[in-house]
């Protein structure tokens, strides 16, 4: 399905079709294009580029599209790859996390670091934190396919 170009969002690398690799959606998802563009936020003399999964209801372009800066998609990543690096080793725990020492990492970004840390505010982390391992542990060969996609390009662009 091609992805609209008279929208807010003006798409600039796109990836048509999605819904036939959208990870176990693929072939019954709504996901039916992502795009890197020029953000549909953007005032005069102001451009931002940001990513978006363009979502179709079968009849229209469905609100429920997500856009989001670029630097987010790229930290979203980093939370995704710190938090698969957690779950290797989370077995060691008891409640797969040290409750004493719930941060994972700071990464230092802009001057600053960013936390990653099991949210021990959700009241019923002991469960859900199982849920979400479990839930991981399934998804592993998308998830890792992924992974190696991205670590491949990464390296052939010299990171």
């Amino acid at each position: 399905m091609k992805i609209p170009t008279s929208l807010k969002h003006k798409p600039v690398i796109i990836s048509d079709n999605y819904e036939k690799v959208d990870g176990r959606y693929a072939g019954h998802t709504d996901a039916k294009g992502l795009s890197l563009g020029l953000a549909q936020w953007n005032d005069r003399g102001k451009v931002d580029i940001s990513a978006k999964v363009w979502r179709y209801t079968g009849e229209k372009w469905s609100r429920q599209s997500e856009e989001l800066p670029l630097h987010r998609v790229l930290d979203l990543a980093i939370l995704v790859a710190r938090g698969l690096g957690h779950f290797r080793e989370a077995y060691r725990h008891e409640e797969l996390y040290d409750p004493d020492n719930p941060v994972i990492d700071r990464i230092g970004l802009q001057g600053d670091a960013m936390t990653v840390a099991i949210c021990t505010d959700n009241e019923r982390i002991r469960e859900d934190i199982k849920l979400f391992g479990a839930a991981l542990e399934g998804d592993g060969e998308l998830i890792g396919e992924r992974l190696q996609t991205l670590s491949r390009i990464l390296k052939e662009m010299g990171y």
